[in-house]
């Protein structure tokens, strides 16, 4: 099954100015503020030496780095691009309790936590920081890069930016009170020490799942669940509640003066597209918007061809010295 439209022919870029380099990877890991560890890789472009730019990146919901985020850090190393790629807290490699919760907030602190590590790091240039997030994590780095002014330079790939709405258009208005019925229980029990409620992320038999689209449950069985053993169909209800009440769009419009590269899937029915389109608008300069045929996860297969060089010249524009 295809995920978008092939064939894209991405216009001649930044990268044709720099040599193309192959990057050498390396395990990492480090603690969060609050003493969570939190593991993954560092990717370094092979033949440089110093300092050198580095992007900080994390996946969406549920997601684990072995899900095709190597693929965009070794895209970038070719440009001397170092990236530092780590599993969310509670998930993957990564240490944190509950297993499978997904916190937005926890994990905005996280990227943040990650960036002062890679400042740490002696490969990194800390002048020269950016953030990369793709669905969930693209909310996530709206805020990092509205808040964190350490970092220089953002890509937000096929981004939520408005948990509330976005709810309303993926869950059936009928369903939505039996939803919050099932939160307020799982609040209680949890209140009282009873362990929290879970559910699978993606579902093909009707069941209530965190991600109810056809291609969510198409792409994270059939592709991701096949490209590694590191991700794990379930988090918890709580995780859901949580997305439900998160508005990272709110912050669009304190990006600038940092810039924003935008990529929207113009089929994305899971990060509605038209919500992207109109978060947005809100954006102030420096910005660019790409857009690109097919539903949500075409970005990481169909569409890679042009949302990674499109992420890469966006970093090498602002990251990267004048050559």
């Amino acid at each position: 099954m295809g995920y978008g439209i092939t064939g894209s022919n991405p216009q001649r870029s930044a990268h044709n100015k720099t040599a193309r380099r192959s990057s050498v990877r390396k395990n990492i890991e480090f603690k969060t503020t609050d003493g969570v560890t939190l593991r993954g890789w560092h990717f370094i472009p092979d033949g440089v030496s110093g300092p050198v730019p580095t992007v900080v990146m994390a996946h969406g919901f549920s997601a684990t780095k072995e899900i095709f985020l190597d693929k965009y850090a070794e895209l970038f190393a070719q440009s001397g691009i170092a990236s530092l790629v780590y599993d969310h807290r509670n998930l993957g490699a990564s240490d944190g309790e509950p297993r499978q919760e997904i916190d937005p907030w926890a994990q905005i602190n996280g990227y943040r936590d990650a960036i002062t590590f890679a400042e740490s790091l002696p490969e990194t240039d800390a002048s020269r920081i950016g953030v990369f997030g793709s669905s969930y994590s693209g909310g996530h780095v709206l805020v990092v890069g509205a808040i964190d002014r350490r970092v220089k330079c953002v890509v937000s790939q096929v981004p939520l930016v408005d948990g509330p709405r976005n709810a309303q258009r993926v869950i059936p208005a009928h369903l939505m009170s039996g939803m919050r019925a099932m939160f307020d229980a799982d609040r209680r029990d949890r209140f009282f020490g009873k362990p929290p409620v879970r559910l699978p992320v993606v579902s093909n038999d009707g069941s209530p799942c965190a991600l109810p689209t056809t291609d969510s449950y198409e792409f994270m069985v059939n592709v991701a669940g096949r490209a590694t053993d590191t991700w794990i169909n379930e988090v918890t209800l709580r995780s859901v509640e949580m997305f439900m009440e998160y508005d990272p769009g709110a912050y669009i419009a304190l990006i600038s003066p940092t810039p924003l590269l935008m990529l929207v899937q113009r089929e994305d029915h899971l990060t509605i597209a038209d919500l992207a389109l109109a978060a947005y608008e809100e954006a102030r300069q420096p910005k660019k918007l790409i857009t690109m045929p097919g539903g949500h996860f075409a970005a990481y297969i169909d569409n890679f061809a042009t949302a990674g060089p499109g992420a890469r010249d966006w970093f090498v524009e602002y990251l990267q010295p004048a050559q």
